[in-house]
């Protein structure tokens, strides 16, 4: 009898060492040594590992759900993929500082967070670029703008000052508004103009309007501004408006004069504001600030203004000595010449405000100092959250995505207060800090574990801070079903804006009422 020939490897070892060939370490050889590599796509971790606490923090807040719910986006294919789904694909990119609709692509394999927001799945970017194509447009800056004022609104009724300004966001491409214009980075080159509101001093925008690259004047944002504090009740408006010279046109003080509401502007030299500084130059009742600063009240009336009004002349004086360089086709090689000039012909840099308020002239000039606060909260916004990116072709994407991360930026500023309430921390420093960080999660007896190892040097203190965040949320949450959504979210405000607010708690309309 001929026995079969004897199997060396049975078939199903086979099967075990195709396998295990297919996740089996690669080498690398490193300045420490081979090290050994290997894949494991079935863990469940993901880079954001401190995200969970951002998550409570919307879901105690009520910010996020309602977003959801009040989207108006829908699909009549069964196929399509749910509102939660896209809005939170959004959230979690603009989040991570992504600035390309390609970019939310990264995060498909994040199963951690995605599910921790209700989600079943990170969408495709071109699922994410179709469903801001099929919202109404009218519908949805509507949505938006209310979320925007449910996040900032509980503030409008402690004082506050509107900054009013303009930001270039510079294109390549042939997109709808792309039109050449004011553009001082990339002079020639088309772009978009974003006419942006924002709360003076403590970075939180209040809308955002996204226009053709030649729209850039005042002209063009005072319909968005007067809309803006229309929808304001008149008892939560601001102490004044400020902006820069673009905005001292004689129809938007006229327009703010006639709604009771004061304003800072810039003036731009003229000839009639050179013609005004040139007759007090050399007038005594300047008044020291800050810095070498001097300031001077004084009346100017132009021949575009139908009356006077009260202008502040500033003025810083410029080094003794100025260094005058000759025609160089006509000196000879090394030659200038030093002047020294009398006192009374010292020479100065000279600005001018115009302004509807009665302080003096030194509080006013640190007012409008203050100012340059709005272009830091420009260069963050736009470099770190993704307002300098997701382009598109037509304009009305580029309008809904320019609100969405201006409020999704206001949460998480809003959010890092809790965490740092001294200081407002720029996204290049709060993601690293307090959002990145490798999390794994496990689940064991229906309880789920996310391990979190972070990488930052701060560590330690990023621990403590989010121990006091959930000491917070915590005390919220057991008195929470007292509490109407409003109310929780008035704590979680007078919980972050603590040193804004100097301790003190914001009240809820109702609440109010119900003490009158």
């Amino acid at each position: 009898m001929v026995l079969p020939p004897k199997v060396i490897h049975p078939k199903s070892d086979a099967e075990i060492s195709l396998k295990k060939r297919e996740i089996s370490a690669l080498i690398a050889d490193t300045f420490d040594g081979k090290i050994h590599i290997e894949w494991d796509p079935q863990a469940q971790v993901t880079p954001l590992g401190q995200l969970p606490f951002f998550i409570q923090y919307l879901k105690v807040g009520h910010l996020f759900q309602p977003w959801v719910d009040e989207c108006p986006l829908s699909y009549a294919s069964n196929n399509a993929p749910k509102k939660v789904n896209v809005l939170g694909s959004f959230l979690l990119s603009i989040l991570a500082g992504h600035n390309r609709y390609s970019h939310i692509t990264s995060l498909m394999g994040d199963t951690v967070n995605s599910t921790l927001m209700g989600m079943t799945k990170v969408v495709s970017d071109d699922s994410a670029r179709r469903a801001l194509w099929k919202i109404d447009e009218e519908a949805g800056v509507r949505w938006l703008q209310d979320h925007m004022a449910y996040c900032y609104s509980p503030l409008l009724s402690q004082p506050w000052i509107l900054d009013a300004d303009v930001t270039i966001k510079t294109l390549y491409g042939k997109q709808e508004g792309a039109v050449v214009g004011y553009n001082p980075h990339k002079p020639g080159r088309p772009s978009h103009t974003f006419h942006t509101y924002m709360i003076a001093n403590l970075r939180l925008i209040l809308e955002v309007e996204v226009q053709a690259g030649d729209q850039s004047s005042s002209a063009y944002s005072a319909p968005g501004l007067w809309a803006l504090l229309d929808r304001i009740p008149r008892s939560n408006w601001p102490t004044f408006i400020r902006g820069d010279c673009d905005w001292g046109s004689d129809t938007i003080m006229i327009e703010a004069e006639q709604r009771g509401i004061d304003y800072l502007f810039k003036l731009r030299k003229s000839p009639y504001v050179k013609k005004l500084i040139l007759q007090h130059h050399c007038n005594t009742g300047w008044v020291k600030t800050r810095d070498n600063w001097e300031a001077l009240s004084a009346e100017l009336k132009l021949s575009t203004w139908k009356e006077a009004r009260r202008v502040v002349l500033v003025r810083r004086r410029l080094q003794q000595n100025i260094v005058i360089a000759p025609d160089p086709d006509k000196a000879v090689p090394e030659q200038f010449s030093l002047l020294e000039p009398a006192e009374d012909m010292a020479a100065f840099e000279y600005s001018v405000l115009v302004t509807s308020l009665t302080s003096e002239v030194v509080t006013i000039f640190q007012h409008y100092r203050d100012r340059a606060d709005c272009e830091n909260n420009f260069d963050e916004i736009k470099n770190q959250w993704g307002w300098g990116g997701f382009v598109t072709k037509k304009i009305k994407p580029c309008q809904f995505i320019a609100r969405m991360i201006a409020l999704i930026y206001n949460w998480w500023s809003l959010f890092v207060r809790l965490a740092e309430p001294d200081k407002h921390y720029e996204a290049i420093v709060s993601r690293p800090l307090l959002l990145h960080g490798v999390g794994k999660q496990t689940s064991h007896a229906a309880q789920k574990t996310l391990t979190i190892t972070s990488t930052h040097g701060r560590a330690a203190y990023v621990r403590a801070a989010y121990e006091r965040v959930c000491a917070f949320f915590d005390e919220l949450k057991a008195i929470a079903p007292q509490l109407t959504p409003l109310q929780c979210w008035y704590r979680i405000l007078s919980e972050a804006m603590k040193k804004y607010l100097q301790g003190a708690l914001l009240k809820p309309p109702d609440l109010i009422n119900s003490e009158c």
